[in-house]
């Protein structure tokens, strides 16, 4: 399983500001090899708060709200032009308390019903993302030094897997500790 990830840079920042990530289905043969996939790439997590206690390269659809991100490790991005999509297996996630560039921030899980394509999905992300940006940094998007990035469904996911979670994540060009929520910055 895969997720893909399309890049959008606000030219006037040099930061990966608004990547926009949907998630894909890559077609598997063999249910040995689907198995394989679905049971590994559990992240290391605490009992009972959940939090990320290790470094791990993690499955793509086992990311959380509050999972600290290395988004320069994740294979791809800061690589693609604006637009470009490109597709990962795994999300290469950081206890908070280390260094990392980005959080997820906020997760909506959409209503049942039929996958409401693309670009409605892709719009769906892009306003209701900047809309919680300043609900959790405390200042909008548009003031903000701080940008954005997610993942959200695509038809296959949607219909194959019942996804229906929509994430976005806080980016930030320079790493830090800790959280962004309410930084104001």
């Amino acid at each position: 399983m895969n997720r893909t990830v399309r890049t959008v840079r606000r030219p006037a920042r040099l930061l990966a500001v608004a990547a926009a990530a949907t998630v894909s289905l890559t077609l598997l043969t063999g249910c040995s090899v689907l198995d394989g996939i679905m049971s590994s790439g559990d992240a290391p997590r605490d009992e009972p708060g959940g939090e990320i206690t290790a470094s791990a390269d993690a499955d793509a659809f086992e990311i959380l709200k509050g999972d600290c991100i290395d988004l320069g490790a994740l294979e791809g991005y800061g690589e693609t032009a604006e637009g470009e999509e490109y597709e990962v297996e795994s999300v290469p996630v950081v206890p908070c308390a280390e260094e990392h560039t980005g959080e997820v921030y906020a997760e909506l899980i959409m209503d049942d019903g039929e996958y409401p394509g693309d670009e409605a999905m892709s719009k769906k992300f892009d306003e209701w993302c900047y809309d919680e940006f300043e609900k959790f940094v405390g200042v909008s998007y548009d003031e903000s030094v701080y940008g954005y990035t997610g993942f959200y469904p695509t038809q296959a996911t949607w219909e194959q897997l019942d996804d229906r979670a929509l994430q976005c994540i806080v980016s930030s060009e320079e790493p830090f500790t800790g959280s962004l929520e309410g930084v104001a910055e």
